[in-house]
């Protein structure tokens, strides 16, 4: 049967693929057609996870290939894009999506919690940002059906407009996040270069499994998701492929917050 959605001959790098969203996403994208590129961490177990997502994508009948890089790496986001075009002479797509938290109470947050959060999850989306408008700018062959010269989708939070307790650093790159991707899409749209975010809310990933993994955490949990579950890797992935592909098209500056109604802030309900 026809996926959904239609990736076919698109090549796309996915950071952060080898576990949870990044995973979910890079198997989507292959379901539909394109070519992925599997970023990970470079250690044993990142390459090894890695690896398995790769493998699932070949016996499905797709195509893909691991590439280890520490994206707030300059030198490493180099050598991801050069994975990319080496394998698949092109890079259609981007996925910002590789992320970390290092959660403390701002009195006693170091300077290397901060660094280590504000370098992967925002200077590390504009080192890949870069980098892919300069592959989409290069391109060696036409663009897309649609006329898009390339797609950048960043995986952004809620927390880009929910502030969070011990987690400052995590929300200040967030919030950077979301203007980072309105900046490019206003600067890149003339270039027919589509930027947006998809923002998850509470996503069922093991690195947030203290939030839902006993029933009284995850009943805490719902009381704020007004949709009543948590959602699920595959539904941020089904959004970032649509916002991939040419259904898309006249969407850029956007952000998809695939978050069960979080950002309704439910704790209003019958108290306005």
């Amino acid at each position: 049967m026809r996926h959904a959605v239609d990736l076919s001959g698109r090549v796309a790098i996915v950071t952060g693929a080898n576990s949870g969203i990044g995973r979910s996403i890079a198997l989507e994208m292959a379901a539909a057609g394109a070519r992925v590129v599997v970023n990970h961490r470079p250690n044993e177990d990142a390459e090894r996870r890695g690896a398995d997502v790769v493998q699932a994508i070949l016996r499905a009948g797709g195509q893909a290939v691991t590439a280890a890089a520490d994206i707030s790496r300059e030198e490493d986001v180099e050598g991801l894009f050069r994975v990319a075009l080496d394998h698949f002479q092109n890079v259609d797509i981007l996925v910002n999506n590789a992320g970390i938290e290092r959660p403390a109470a701002i009195q006693d947050m170091t300077l290397a919690q901060w660094q280590a959060v504000i370098d992967t999850n925002l200077t590390g989306q504009f080192l890949c940002a870069r980098a892919a408008v300069r592959a989409f700018l290069n391109r060696a062959s036409p663009a897309s059906a649609d006329g898009a010269a390339g797609k950048i989708i960043f995986i952004s939070s809620v927390h880009e407009v929910i502030p969070w307790a011990f987690q400052a650093n995590y929300a200040a790159s967030k919030g950077g996040v979301s203007l980072l991707m309105q900046s490019l899409a206003q600067e890149l749209a003339p270039l027919k270069i589509r930027v947006n975010s998809v923002a998850p809310g509470a996503i069922r990933t093991p690195i947030n499994a203290p939030a839902w993994n006993t029933p009284e955490s995850m009943a805490s949990l719902l009381k704020l998701i007004p949709y009543g579950r948590i959602g699920e890797p595959e539904d941020v992935a089904r959004a970032v492929a649509w916002l991939a592909c040419d259904d898309s098209d006249y969407v850029t500056g956007s952000t998809l917050f695939v978050d069960g109604g979080m950002t309704l802030y439910p704790a209003f309900r019958g108290a306005g």
